[in-house]
This record gives structure tokens, C-alpha cells and sequence, in this order.
């Protein structure tokens, strides 16, 4: 290079501008991108899939949202909804809720369906609807309503039902058909496909069946002391103001000018705000396992800067030797980071919008609701700004080490790693960005500690297995030198500055780790639910006992199956209205609690404390206590509440406000399956009140399963009223759910390994080149393809044993702090998870090992010996 082209280059202090412009800076730095993109495919990857997840996440989300804002109405049955438990509006209460529009009334309840011949029964929900269901939607049923078919009206009108196929099929029965409810014999006029306001309703256990109201009464089910539902929906007027404003303000002066109905209510704005926190817990939830993908994928990218700076270590020592500052060296690379860091947030952004189209394809029909696709520019607004922090935050350590090259370098024959720290302004840089991503986690996620959490431990993670590497590295130089060469090549790599170690252990180690703790914490969460259960659980719940038919009922278990052990109490159900007289609804409950503020509650009384629990603070009442009304609070809910001893809470039971002291608070043993509850009065309090029993059977060791059939088929013919629920059945069919739930957790922590898989590949084929050549030395050396094959297996396999024993540790000691402190449940160390870790730590590491050494050993020596 002649001085006349340094004086007059574009770095050259006799121009204009003593610095390049931030013009100039971006010309350049685009330039240099024209050769392509060769060194950044696993960059553009790692951040592709971090941003795919997160995207598709608030994608997903936000389709669900609008069907909810689009469908509420539908979904709802109605603009608005009014509901309680056990009490029938009043004519004065109806009247106030039909000055709001017009009204439908439904009731709903649990009971039992059988056949005439008492050959088989089957829980089911009832549901009664009067004349005016639906207000809004239809009810779809089979046969079609077209020709000579019924519709839905004349078939409930008739006197018939319209029933699942479910229970048809349980039942052995068709159309035509007849069975029995209650008291009355019902005939089966049509099959039902789908009720508009289904997902709006409580949890089903049973196939639904619908009746007139009138044929409900038929039954003999309605009546004081039954747990039903009365629900209201309301349609407004055409032409009323239906904001989301308005429709509360209605509510709460239904509320204000019925403050002793105990009604819940919804609107059309969140039909089913139970399914809304279920489906916002889960976008958080994933939205950090993206985040944790983008974290575990930004080794990689350091690793693709690194490379690329380390490549273009001559072009940065010649923009030196031309006057160029380390700013404007490192602004010109910053700008190609960045443009490849954009491109793959847009690759991540155009998968993550796919996503919900694709699911709503496939599996539209089995979601709670139509997805509408939309996109929200907020969702998309947040992966991206996920991606281009992460991107950021690893690319400028290494683009900020660049600007330590002399232009000296240009006069030497090698050239060695860029060492040294950026300077105090990128270090700030940096900072500031971790800070703004902790930020965005953090104000995106409910409880704020989880991704407090979370963000700890990954940081934890990451910092352990950097400093992993480098005592590995380290200690490799040090260890003496081995007899058998294959060995000795082996650790020479591990100790090399340009190896593997690094790389490997950091994305490999952190990737297994994620899928250790969720790993070890579903196995805690299995052998918890499995060994916590009683050994003598009991065989059958009863719901709906009448006070006055217990004895019979316990009297013909005996003969039936004599020496079963039952135990009954009294069921009610009632809404919590205040707490130390705050209304629910201003009470910001911690998300674990605030179920107990959402609708009805099983409510019990009773003069002893209750099987399966434990006075922890307080005294419990006597038993001829008739004073001022107690309750007993269970422990846990009463501190995530702020409750303690003294304090008063309100109930809504059957239509009237009852206060009532903590007299105590219960630890409660859920997992003995004992009847209990969560607030337990005093009799005097309830005992007054019309209601069932909820009753438990027992049955001796070694019933016959015969006998047990014959047992609950004449429980049901004698008391028609009484529903029988197996508790096997019940515990089978959560462990289904709960299994799919954990299926679902361990997929989405494995898109954390598939970025440490990304990193991994991206390692070996950043030491490709100069495996190659180290490979065509030894060859000729006289080496055979077998030592190459092997050193490189041992390098390997020290590398996956070391990356897995820490990831054990270290995913082990995550799952404990998470299942012992947060969980409060026994942590539970499992060998077997642990082994599949280490097949898959191996696996992973064959894969792209033995892809890498075959491309090797395939490698023609000539090009590589001429170009040294």
C-alpha cells in the first residue's frame, strides 16, 4: 500500500472529517457483506429459533385473545352472565337483571344416568335450559335439525334429552332410546355436537345432558340442599353501549343493588377468566424457554463473532495501518452483526407468526375455542426485541476485543487470539442491555420472582460451565504427556486456545442442565403424587347424600359389603365476598391464592378437628360452643393471604352474607384424600341451612370386583339422588392429564438442548478447518484413520462425560431449590433420569462428532499442504 493511498483513504486525518461518519461506517460495514453469509448460519440459527419460540408463543396468545374478544359472546351465551349456587333467583332479583336486557335461566348439577335395567350408570352433568336458551350461539346436535329431525328446542321441549355420545356409548344406548334420571325415565331424542356456552361453564367430569327445566323437575334432583348452579345470561338491547367499561359498570350495580345475592358474574370482554389465566401462565412459561433458547444460542453467536473477527484480523490490522480508530473498526463490523442478528429475528418472527396457523390447522378443532389469527405488534415487538438483545449482548464482548489489533500484525507470520477486555464504554454498553432484557422478563411474567428465578439461574449456569471450560482447558496443559498417542492427541485438544472445550462444554452443559431440572423435578412431582397417597385411600365419593337417608344408605353398604368404613359431612357452597372487610375483588392475591377468591367454595361445619388435618395456631371450638360464628382456615392460603388469627371473612351461602373469626388455622394433608376443606365452620354457623352430605366408602381388602359392581348398582337404584364417583377413576385420569402436561414441559425445555445442539454444531465447524489441516499433518506423518478417528472420540467423549456429570449437579441442585422451596414437596433424586442424560449428552455428541471426523477423514490432503 503506497502512502498516497493512506493519505488520501477514507480514514485519512487530512480529510474533511477527522472521524468517519456514521455513513460511512454503515457503507462499509454493508459492503463487507456482499461475499455472503459463510460463518453465520449457526449466528442467524441459534437466534432464529430463540425468536421462533417466543413469537409463536405471542402469536398463539394473541389468536386465542381475539377469539376470545371476537366469540365472548357466544362463548358466554350472552353479553353478561349472573351465577350462584344452590338458590333460584328471586322474583325481585330476576327483575333486576331483565332490566339489563333480555334473560335466559339455566341450572346445572352432577348426578348419575342409568339404564332401566340398572345394568350400568355413569356420572353425568345436567343441564336444564328454559325456553330462551341460547340468547346467543346454537346448540349443534345430531341428527341435523333439517328435515324430519328435531332441533334442539322440540327435543328438550318433548320431554326428551339431548345427551353426549359419550354417555350413549357408556350406557350402550341410541336414539329412541330411554333411561333413567333421578326419578324420572328420559328419552333420548338427539346427540349432542356442541353448546355454545361450554367453555364458560365449571369443569365437566361427565358427558353433558340437557333437559327442559320442566323435566328437570321431573327428577326429583332439584331440591334444598342440592348442589346446582343457576346461571342468568343476558342479552343487551340492540343499540347498547357494549364496552368493556359499560358492562362492568352494569355488573357492579346489579352488585351494589343486590349486595346479599352472592352472585358471580361475568362478561362477553373475559368469558372464562379461569381458561385466560391458564392460557397467560402458559405464554409466560414458554416465553421464558425461548428466552433460555435465545441465552443458551448467544454462546454460539459469541462463538460466530469470535470466528469472524479472528478471520478478518489482517482487514482490521490494513483499516489501522489507514488511520481508522477502534470505534469506527469495531462500528463497521457492529453494523454486519447487526444486519445478520436482523435477519435472524425476521426469520424467527415469519416462523413464530406460521406457528398458529399451523396448530389452528391441525388441531383448530381440539382447541377450547377458534383461534382468530392476529398479530399483535406488541407480541412481535418483544421477540424481537428478545433477539436483538441477546444478539447484542454476545456479539459486542468480542466485536469490542477487536479493537486491540496494531497494525503491526500486517508484518507477522502468525497471528494469535484476540485476548484483552473491550473498553469501559462497551462493558457499560452491555450492562445496560442486560439490564433492559431483565427488565422486559421480568415486567412480562406473573409472580415477577419466577423470572427473577429463572434469569439467576441461567446466569448461574452460564458463568459455571465458562469457568468449567477454562479449568479444563487448563488443567489438560498440565497433565503429562500420555504413552498412547491417540490419548495424548486427545487432551492436547482439550488444552488447545482454539479448541472445542469452550464451546462445547458451555452449550452442551447448559442445555443439559435445563433438561435435568425439569427432568428430576417431574420425577420428584410423580414419586410425590404417587407416594403421598394414602395406602388405604378411599374406593368411592358420594355426592348428594340426604341428611335423613345416611343412615339407610350406610345400612345397606354394611349388608352389601360388610365391614366398609364411610364417613360423611356436610356440603355447602359459598363465595368468599370480603376478607377483613375488603371486598375480593380489590384484593391482589398472589396467583397461587387467588383461586380461592374465584367462585364458589366447598364449605363443611363440624364440632371435631377433620381427618387429614392439623391445628397449627388456634383452638379448635368446643363442642357445645354456640357463640359468635368461627371458622377454621387452612394454613398455607390463610399466609399467601394475609389472614391470621382474629380476622373476619364473609361468605355468600345460599343468598345471605355470613361473617364469621379465624378462630384457627389447618395444615392440611389434600393427599389423604379424607374429606376436608378449605374453611371449616362451626355447626351453629350452617347447620341450619338446607344441604346434602358428601360421604366416603371404604371398602374391606379383597372386595370382589363383582361385589363392588353389585354394591354401587343397588346404591343407585335405592337412592337415585346420590352420585357415585370411583376414586381410581378420578386419580387415573388426573395422572393422564398431569403426564401430558409434564410431556408438554419436557418438549419445550428440549428447544433449550436444540440451541445448545446449534452452539455444539457451530463449534465443530468453526475447528473444522484446522482439524483438517492438523488431520493431513498426521496422515502424512503416517498416522491411519483409525488413531485420527479415535483421538477425536476420546476428545469427544471426555467432553460429554465432564459437560454431563456438572450438568447433573448443577440441573439437580436447580430441581431441588424448585421442588423443595417453591413446590414444598420432597425432592427426589432419580438415576434414571440421570442416565438418560448422559445417553443424550453422548448421543448429541456422536452425532456431530462423527459427522465432523467423517468430514475430515474425507478431506483431500493436497489443497490443504499447498495453502501452508
Amino acid at each position: 500500500m503506497t502512502m498516497e493511498a493512506a493519505d488520501h483513504g477514507p480514514f485519512s486525518p487530512t480529510n474533511d472529517q477527522a472521524n468517519a461518519s456514521v455513513s460511512t461506517i454503515g457503507r462499509i460495514g454493508l459492503r463487507g457483506l456482499r461475499s455472503g453469509l459463510k460463518g453465520f448460519k449457526i449466528f442467524i440459527a441459534c437466534i432464529a429459533l430463540g425468536v421462533a419460540v417466543i413469537a409463536s408463543v405471542g402469536a398463539l396468545a394473541d389468536a386465542l385473545s381475539a377469539g376470545f374478544a371476537r366469540q365472548g359472546r357466544a362463548i358466554l351465551g350472552g353479553d353478561m352472565t349472573f351465577a350462584r349456587m344452590h338458590v333460584r333467583a328471586t322474583g325481585d332479583e330476576l327483575a333486576a337483571l331483565e332490566r339489563l336486557g333480555a334473560v335466559s335461566e339455566t341450572v346445572t348439577l352432577r348426578t348419575m344416568a342409568r339404564r332401566l335395567d340398572g345394568g350400568d350408570q355413569a356420572l353425568i352433568e345436567l343441564k336444564g335450559a328454559d325456553n330462551s336458551y341460547p340468547l346467543v350461539g346454537a346448540v349443534e346436535i345430531e341428527p341435523a335439525s333439517a328435515g324430519a329431525s328435531p332441533s334442539f328446542a322440540e327435543a328438550i321441549a318433548g320431554g326428551g334429552a339431548v345427551a353426549d355420545k359419550m354417555l350413549l356409548e357408556r350406557l350402550g344406548l341410541k336414539v329412541g332410546d330411554k333411561f333413567r334420571i333421578g326419578e324420572a325415565e328420559i328419552e333420548v331424542k338427539a346427540i349432542l355436537k356442541s353448546e355454545p356456552d361450554g367453555v364458560a361453564d365449571r369443569l365437566t367430569y361427565g358427558p353433558r345432558v340437557f333437559l327442559s327445566q320442566n323435566e328437570l323437575e321431573k327428577t326429583g334432583l332439584i331440591k334444598p340442599g342440592t348442589l346446582v348452579k343457576w346461571r342468568y345470561a343476558i342479552k343487551s338491547p340492540d343499540g347498547a353501549p357494549s364496552g368493556k367499561a359499560d358492562f362492568k359498570a352494569q355488573r357492579d350495580s346489579i352488585q351494589k343493588a343486590l349486595p346479599e345475592s352472592g352472585f358471580t358474574s361475568l362478561d362477553r370482554h373475559d368469558p372464562s377468566p379461569q381458561m385466560t389465566r391458564t392460557l397467560e401462565r402458559l405464554r409466560q412459561f414458554l416465553i421464558l424457554i425461548g428466552l433460555a433458547s435465545l441465552l443458551v444460542g448467544g454462546v454460539g453467536v459469541a462463538n460466530a463473532v469470535t470466528t469472524f473477527i479472528d478471520k478478518r484480523i489482517k482487514v482490521i490490522a490494513t483499516l489501522r495501518s489507514v488511520g481508522a480508530s477502534g470505534f469506527e473498526i469495531m462500528g463497521i463490523f457492529f453494523v454486519q452483526v447487526l444486519v445478520v442478528a436482523a435477519l435472524g429475528v425476521a426469520i424467527g418472527l415469519m416462523a413464530g407468526v406460521a406457528v398458529p396457523l399451523i396448530i389452528d390447522h391441525f388441531y383448530g378443532e381440539a382447541l377450547p375455542i377458534r383461534a382468530e389469527f392476529s398479530v399483535s405488534a406488541l407480541s412481535l415487538t418483544v421477540a424481537a426485541a428478545y433477539g436483538l438483545l441477546i444478539a447484542m449482548i454476545f456479539a459486542l464482548w468480542p466485536l469490542g476485543r477487536a479493537e486491540h489489533v496494531k497494525a503491526s500484525v500486517l508484518f507477522r507470520d502468525s497471528i494469535q487470539p484476540i485476548t484483552g477486555w473491550p473498553r469501559a464504554s462497551v462493558l457499560g454498553l452491555i450492562a445496560l442491555m442486560i439490564a433492559a432484557l431483565l427488565a422486559i422478563a421480568v415486567l412480562g411474567s406473573e409472580p415477577k420472582s419466577l423470572a427473577l428465578y429463572i434469569a439467576l439461574g441461567l446466569a448461574v449456569m452460564l458463568i459455571v460451565f465458562a469457568a468449567l471450560g477454562r479449568l479444563v482447558t487448563m488443567a489438560a496443559r498440565r497433565l503429562p504427556r500420555f504413552r498412547r498417542p491417540e490419548v495424548g492427541l486427545a487432551v492436547r485438544n482439550l488444552g488447545a486456545p482454539d479448541g472445542l472445550t469452550n464451546s462445547v462444554v458451555l452449550s452442551l452443559g447448559t442445555g443439559l442442565s435445563l433438561l435435568v431440572a425439569v427432568a428430576l423435578a417431574h420425577a420428584s412431582l410423580v414419586n410425590e403424587l404417587k407416594g403421598r397417597l394414602p395406602e388405604r385411600s378411599p374406593d368411592y365419593f358420594l355426592l348428594e347424600v340426604p341428611k335423613t337417608e345416611f343412615g339407610a344408605l350406610s345400612a345397606q353398604v354394611q349388608q352389601l359389603a360388610p365391614g366398609s368404613q364411610l364417613t360423611q359431612a356436610p356440603m355447602l357452597r359459598g363465595r368468599l365476598v370480603k376478607l377483613k372487610n375488603q371486598a375480593v375483588e380489590d384484593i391482589k392475591a398472589p396467583p397461587e391464592a387467588q383461586w380461592v377468591l374465584n367462585g364458589d367454595r366447598g364449605l363443611t361445619y363440624t364440632n371435631e378437628v377433620p381427618e387429614g388435618s392439623k391445628v397449627v395456631a388456634g383452638t379448635w371450638w368446643p363442642a357445645d360452643y354456640a357463640g359468635p360464628a368461627l371458622v377454621s382456615f387452612e394454613a398455607d392460603l390463610a399466609k399467601k393471604l394475609g389472614l391470621v388469627i382474629g380476622d373476619t371473612i364473609t361468605v355468600n351461602v345460599l343468598g345471605r352474607n355470613v361473617d364469621a373469626t379465624i378462630a384457627n388455622l389447618r395444615e392440611v394433608k389434600w393427599e389423604s384424600l379424607a374429606i376436608n376443606f378449605v374453611m371449616v365452620f362451626s355447626p351453629n354457623t350452617l347447620q341450619a341451612s338446607p344441604h346434602n352430605l358428601l360421604a366416603t366408602i371404604r371398602l374391606p381388602k379383597g372386595t370382589a370386583a363383582a361385589t363392588e359392581i353389585a354394591l354401587v348398582r343397588e346404591l343407585g337404584k335405592t337412592f337415585p339422588s346420590v352420585s357415585a364417583i370411583r376414586v381410581r377413576d378420578a386419580i387415573d385420569q388426573f395422572n393422564k392429564i398431569f403426564e401430558k402436561i409434564m410431556t408438554a414441559v419436557r418438549v419445550a425445555g428440549s428447544v433449550t438442548l436444540a440451541a445448545g445442539a446449534l452452539v455444539l454444531a457451530g463449534a465443530l465447524a468453526t475447528a473444522q478447518r484446522r482439524r483438517i489441516v492438523e488431520a493431513v499433518i498426521l496422515k502424512t506423518l503416517g498416522a491411519t484413520r483409525r488413531q485420527i478417528l479415535t483421538a477425536h472420540a476420546i476428545e469427544y467423549a471426555l467432553l460429554a462425560a465432564i459437560a454431563a456429570v456438572v450438568a447433573t449437579g448443577l440441573g439437580a441442585i436447580a430441581a431441588w431449590l424448585a421442588v423443595s422451596k417453591l413446590m414444598d414437596i420432597t425432592f427426589t433424586f432419580s438415576w434414571g433420569t440421570v442416565a438418560a442424560i448422559l445417553g443424550l449428552a453422548a448421543a448429541l455428541i456422536a452425532l456431530f462428532g462423527g459427522f465432523g471426523t467423517w468430514a475430515i477423514l474425507r478431506a483431500p490432503p493436497v489443497p490443504y499442504l499447498r495453502s501452508e
